[in-house]
């Protein structure tokens, strides 16, 4: 019997995720919906995978490190709800074994969970294509803005719609101060000098 968590922070998704997933019988499920919660589970139970929503508590991003630093063993496949290629090649430069989005059916949701929990990894076709595409051009595929955690991304986004910090801090309910430091680790990371070289890579680039 495998064991298997799911971490989403929305009940609805945990729900759908754990009634695909049951049908089994040789997969049992476990929810967290909080960062606390996934990590008391994850040391007190033997899991086999984790099911890691990509929107889970707006930091998915470091959640999986946190995951890989102290189970570095534990197979990680990333649900995500919305259809994001950016954020399918930074999850799994990250550490994640696998991707699945919504378009996918249950049946290659249950095909994933097999192959990461023996030992392989699963990413959805289209997201396949464009690690393929990647490597066929020889590159790294790497773009400045996949340096960047989930939540520095969500800040270089609106920096690159034009908001201004204090707008930023009000949208996302984070202090100015904060959001002052991601946009100082943003241009660090990037190597942009100002708002207006962001504004201008988020145009080309199609992040806006």
């Amino acid at each position: 019997m495998s064991h298997i968590i799911i971490a989403d922070d929305h009940a609805i998704v945990r729900r759908g995720l754990s009634l695909i997933i049951s049908q089994t019988k040789d997969l049992e499920t476990e929810d967290a919906s909080s960062v606390d919660e996934l990590f008391a589970r994850l040391h007190s139970d033997h899991a086999n995978l984790l099911v890691l929503s990509v929107s889970f508590c707006s930091s998915a991003g470091e959640v999986l490190l946190r995951v890989k630093r102290q189970f570095p063993n534990l197979p990680v496949l990333i649900f995500n709800s919305q259809t994001d290629d950016l954020a399918a090649m930074r999850m799994l430069r990250a550490g994640a074994s696998g991707y699945i989005q919504k378009e996918d059916s249950p049946e290659d949701l249950l095909t994933a969970i097999r192959r990461l929990t023996a030992g392989g990894q699963y990413v959805s076709g289209a997201i396949a294509e464009k690690i393929a595409a990647e490597l066929a051009r020889g590159g790294t595929g790497e773009n400045l803005h996949e340096r960047l955690s989930q939540r520095e991304l969500e800040v270089f986004r609106l920096l690159g719609n034009g908001k201004a910090v204090g707008e930023i801090a009000r949208k996302l309910k984070l202090s100015v101060k904060t959001i002052s430091t991601h946009r100082s680790r943003i241009l660090e990371k990037t190597g942009m000098r100002n708002n207006a070289e962001i504004i201008r890579y988020a145009i080309i680039n199609n992040l806006i």
